[in-house]
This record gives structure tokens, sequence and C-alpha cells, in this order.
């Protein structure tokens, strides 16, 4: 045989493996094109909170306590502090006709916890063993309703606890002063609120407060 032959022949081996390893490689895949389009289009939905005609006059986060019974005491009287929620604490204004409320939401669900008008009369009590922490009675509208509530909230220390206090107290004197320039005609049920509001006493029940809301 030539030379040329053998040469040939050497080759030979060599282009058959190259053909077995083109012919087990995968099939490269294909991008997909296609569009689909949605059985129903779903429109965008504006959602209203509520603050739209609200200014924001003061906001800190918070955890918030109530003071009463649980749905397995309901009836017994047996009251006890549990944890409502944590969130964001806000004293909210009216534009329009310049009332103070307190508002609070539950952090991720934003469930309403604390609503409630900034009353004048409203005391913020100092908790037992905490600097941090103040009590208080309200008439809360969290539910729909106005339901007569003691909470408790328990800010991250003393600065931000004192922060909330004189915020606060700003608010009341607002409402005082708002309050006093009204005609008589329009606030009846008002005044009927306020005068609920100054029969609440907190200071038993804050003695108690102290050891739940440290251990929370």
């Amino acid at each position: 045989a030539s030379f040329g032959e053998i040469a040939a022949k050497a080759e030979e081996p060599k282009a058959s493996e190259e053909t077995a390893t083109t012919a087990d490689a995968p099939a490269q895949e294909e991008e997909s094109t296609a569009e689909f389009t949605p059985v129903v289009a779903l429109e965008e939905v504006e959602v209203k909170t509520g603050e739209e005609e609200e200014e924001t006059l003061f906001e800190i986060r918070a955890k918030l306590f109530v003071f009463g019974e649980t749905l397995l005491d309901k009836g017994t009287g047996n009251k006890t502090w549990r944890e409502r929620g944590v969130g964001s604490v806000k004293l909210l204004k009216h534009r329009e006709f310049g009332k103070i409320r307190m508002l609070m939401r539950q952090d991720k669900t934003m469930k309403i916890i604390c609503n409630h008008v900034v009353d004048p009369r409203i005391k913020l009590e100092p908790n037992a063993g905490s600097d941090r922490s103040w009590v208080w009675s309200a008439f809360d509208f969290s539910d729909g309703e106005l339901v007569e509530t003691v909470f408790a909230a328990r800010f991250g220390d003393s600065e931000k606890a004192g922060k909330f206090k004189t915020s606060f107290e700003e608010a009341q004197k607002e409402m005082e002063a708002e309050l006093a320039g009204e005609d008589g005609g329009d606030t009846a049920a008002g005044d009927e609120a306020a005068d609920a509001l100054e029969g609440l006493k907190t200071g038993e029940k804050a003695e108690g407060e102290g050891e739940e809301t440290e251990k929370a």
C-alpha cells in the first residue's frame, strides 16, 4: 500500500468518532415566542385607606396591648393584658374639619388595631416599671363601633416614648382649641363620648400591665 492510502486509513476512525459525538449531542432548544392573552382582563382598582384627606402630624413604631377579656373568658369579667399588634402609630389631622385622631395599623396585614379621636381629656399614664410605655383609655373605633378600650403602647426606648407623649399632648391642645371654636349645634355625640372618657380609670390596671408587656 502506498503512503497516501496508509494515511487515509489512519484518519478514518477519527472521523467516525466525530460523527458519533455530533449525533449524541442534544438538540438545541428554541426559545418560545408564543403570547397568551388572559381570559379575564383585570382592571386596576384604586384602594383608599381613608387617610387621603388627612395630614400626618406624627408617626412612630410601637407594640400595642389592650386590657380586656379574651374569647375564652368572655362574660367572666376576667381581664388580662394581651398583645394586639406591632406597627406604626400615626396622629392624623383632617385637612377640612381639623379633627385629629390616632391610627395604628398592624404590619403586613395593614389591619386597623387602634383608631380613636385624640380627645383633650385622655390622660397618658406611665406604665408601672417601664419608662418606654404609656397606658390610656379611649373609645376605640377599630371594628366599626365605639368600644371602651384600655390601651398600652410600648416604644423602642424612653426617648421615643417621650416624643410620642409630647406629640400626643400637642395634638390634644389643637383639638381643644378646635372644639372650643365650634358651634354647639353639631357636637352632641362628641360631647357624650368625651364625658364618658372622663370617667375611665387606668391606674389600677396599669400596675398589672408592667409585667406582661416586659415579657412580650
